[in-house]
C-alpha cells in the first residue's frame, strides 16, 4: 500500500554536473527534524516507501544530498520547510525579509519582505502614508481663508 504516489511527483532538479542539490551539517539537521515531525513515510526512522518485507532507514535523513522524492516535494513546500527550501534550492536568489529575517525567494529584485511580512509591511505603509496626507489637507485649509 502506497501512501503517496511518489511516481506522480517530477524529479529532483539537478546542478548542470548531474549532482543533486546538497545541505550544509546545519541544513541536514534542520531537515531530519523536519522528517521526524511532518514525513508520514518515515516510522522510527524506517522509510515505508522502501519497505518491502524488512526496515529501511531513511536514506534522506543519512545524506547530505536532497535525494528524497517526497522530501523535495511535500515536506519542502509546508510551511514548516519552506524556508529550508529557500536556503537549499534558491541560494543565489534568496533574499532576508527587512522585518522576521525570514529567507525568501523575490519576486523582483526590489522585494524587502517575505509573504507573511508583505501584507503587515503594506498595510503599515498604508496607514503612514493616510496620516501624512491628512496632516498635509489641514494644513491647506488651515491656510485658506
Amino acid at each position: 500500500m502506497s501512501l503517496f504516489h511518489l511516481e506522480t511527483l517530477p524529479p529532483i532538479e539537478r546542478g548542470p554536473d548531474g549532482s543533486l542539490p546538497r545541505m550544509t551539517g546545519r541544513q541536514r539537521q534542520r531537515a531530519v527534524t523536519l522528517i521526524r515531525k511532518l514525513c508520514s513515510a518515515c516510522d522510527n526512522g524506517n522509510c515505508l516507501y522502501l519497505d518491502d518485507g524488512e526496515e529501511v532507514p531513511c536514506p534522506q535523513t543519512l545524506s547530505y544530498s536532497v535525494c528524497c522524492k517526497f522530501f523535495r516535494w511535500v515536506l519542502l513546500k509546508d510551511k514548516a520547510g519552506e524556508d529550508l527550501e529557500t536556503e537549499v534550492f534558491g541560494r543565489d536568489a534568496a533574499k532576508r525579509c527587512a522585518i522576521c529575517g525570514k529567507t525568501f525567494l523575490p519576486g523582483s529584485n526590489r522585494a524587502l519582505y517575505c509573504a507573511d511580512c508583505r501584507v503587515i509591511a503594506q498595510r503599515r505603509q498604508k496607514a503612514e502614508y493616510a496620516k501624512r496626507h491628512r496632516v498635509e489637507s489641514r494644513k491647506i485649509e488651515q491656510q485658506s481663508p
